[in-house]
């Protein structure tokens, strides 16, 4: 460990933060992603990366106010006529009232302003939204306070009575800027496969060492959604293995939606406001306690999804789109050892064990094959790891890339055989185009520079066989005559 954590040091430089700070209770209420950067930020100028972590708490708590806080700061806005505030801020157009609606979520606030001069500077604003630090200005009336603010609001005129006096006057994002993926890229042939394996893992907040290499590549099959886009992953297992925390915590350009009522126009298209889903605007969406999650019109939710995952087209009302996202499905199923394929179908809820659904599912994970994650000294990195907004951005730049040459018809070859291996089956159009998209995505988290030697496919291409006989053993158990039993074999050559 020492050894790898000198080469990242020297590697990434810049971008490197000490994972086990990340543990102060108050810092982590914020997103991994985001405690990373204040904590790069805190320690900048700092030779052996110290931190003043009781001045940094104290940043947070100021600043970043709980829930039950909401009407203390609204107080404070109103009184003091200013606040500065940490958030996820997002802003929408509306376009018949000539005005931008700025979303506070901490203040359960969806009608503030925002200066135009802050839009021109923080475009992303607009689309998924951002985390960052805002000045935030209490101005009862447009013509005043907006002036006196030295900008001009769209719209103009008084203050609508149903618009919150609220203005966002100054933005500082919370994202680390001028990520170029091929300087990434080229990081990697200062270690071995191994070694990556281990940078990665450490990376996004976990100890190595705890894991085999078998089980370091099934989590790296949980990362594949966030670098391979339109990859749909099921995974069922126990609790407190870190499926949710990865998820919330590792990027940015992640939605996770766990249990509750899901309407068609949170996910694709809202024809009322003409806004389109959290899949038109994420890299991946997570569907997190699928035993807990209910439509609001489940016959479309799941009509749309099947269309969805096959190819990542959808449409609702008037629009019709592509979309980008991967999608994850997780169930929190208490297991004991190897469970059989028939457990696993009926801990699945009833829009899940739909064979039609199931067989767009490109890898199912064996959550219950993880250790579960106990004990921060033990479970938890420590040292110096990539931060996780930078690994972030690298994870969304590599979405945009395509590895598929990689694992091309022409390099690598599929087959199947019966589970007795004593007559051949076929392979699906289905499970070649899981297997190769899967493997891609693997290869893109491995060999990131595109280099990879033979053994580096055959590891990758073999974990994704894995993955999707898998959720074929489901399909087997709810339509055995449609869906055989196989195993996958494959062949890679020049």
């Amino acid at each position: 460990m020492a050894i790898i954590e000198s080469k990242i040091k020297e590697s990434f430089e810049n971008y490197v933060v000490r994972k086990e700070l990340i543990q102060s209770q108050e810092i982590s209420r914020l997103p991994r992603f985001i405690s990373e950067y204040l904590i790069a930020k805190f320690s900048s100028g700092s030779e052996d990366g110290a931190v003043d972590m009781g001045r940094l708490s104290e940043f947070v708590t100021q600043h970043f106010p709980e829930l039950r806080d909401r009407d203390k700061v609204l107080h404070d806005i109103m009184t003091t006529g200013s606040y500065t505030l940490i958030d996820e801020f997002k802003v929408e157009t509306d376009i018949k009232g000539g005005r931008h609606k700025l979303i506070i979520p901490c203040l359960s606030i969806r009608d503030a302003r925002v200066l135009s001069t802050v839009l021109d500077e923080n475009p992303d604003l607009l689309r998924s939204g951002m985390w960052g630090v805002a000045t935030l200005r209490y101005v009862p009336d447009d013509d005043e306070g907006i002036a006196e603010a030295g900008a001009t609001q769209p719209g103009g005129g008084k203050r609508d009575d149903d618009t919150s006096p609220v203005i966002m006057t100054k933005f500082t994002p919370f994202e680390v800027v001028n990520v170029r993926l091929p300087e990434f890229t080229a990081k990697r042939t200062n270690f071995t496969r191994e070694e990556w394996v281990d940078v990665i893992i450490r990376s996004i907040g976990l100890n190595s060492d705890v894991y085999s290499s078998y089980q370091k590549m099934v989590l790296f099959c949980r990362l594949v959604p966030l670098v391979e886009p339109n990859c749909n992953v099921l995974e069922v297992g126990p609790k407190a293995t870190g499926k949710t925390y990865l998820y919330r915590n590792i990027s940015y350009s992640t939605r996770l939606i766990s249990g509750g009522r899901v309407s068609p126009a949170t996910l694709f298209y809202n024809i009322t406001t003409k806004a389109v889903g959290e899949i038109g605007v994420r890299d991946c969406v997570v569907l997190d306690e699928i035993g807990k999650l209910t439509f609001s019109n489940s016959e479309e939710m799941v009509g749309k999804l099947k269309d969805f995952m096959v190819d990542g087209f959808f449409e609702r009302g008037p629009k019709k789109a592509h979309a980008k996202a991967s999608l994850v499905f997780m169930g929190n199923v208490e297991l004991f050892g190897v469970p059989e394929p028939q457990d696993v179908v009926h801990s699945l809820p009833l829009f899940m064990q739909d064979s039609a659904l199931l067989d767009r599912i490109h890898c199912f994970i064996p959550g219950w094959e993880l250790p579960k994650i106990m004990q921060s000294s033990e479970h938890l990195a420590k040292g110096y790891g990539i931060m996780a907004d930078y690994l972030s951005e690298v994870f969304h730049q590599l979405s945009l890339k395509s590895y598929s040459h990689l694992v091309s018809p022409e390099r690598l070859v599929l087959s199947a055989t019966s589970n007795d291996e004593e007559k051949p089956a076929s392979v699906t159009i289905r499970d070649e185009k899981a297997i190769r998209k899967v493997a891609a995505g693997l290869l893109k988290l491995t060999c990131p520079d595109g280099n990879p030697s033979y053994s580096d496919i055959e590891a990758c291409v073999e974990v994704a066989a894995k993955g999707r006989e898998r959720a074929i053993s489901l399909l087997h158990c709810i339509s055995p005559t449609e869906f055989e039993l196989k195993k996958i074999k494959y062949s890679v050559s020049g």
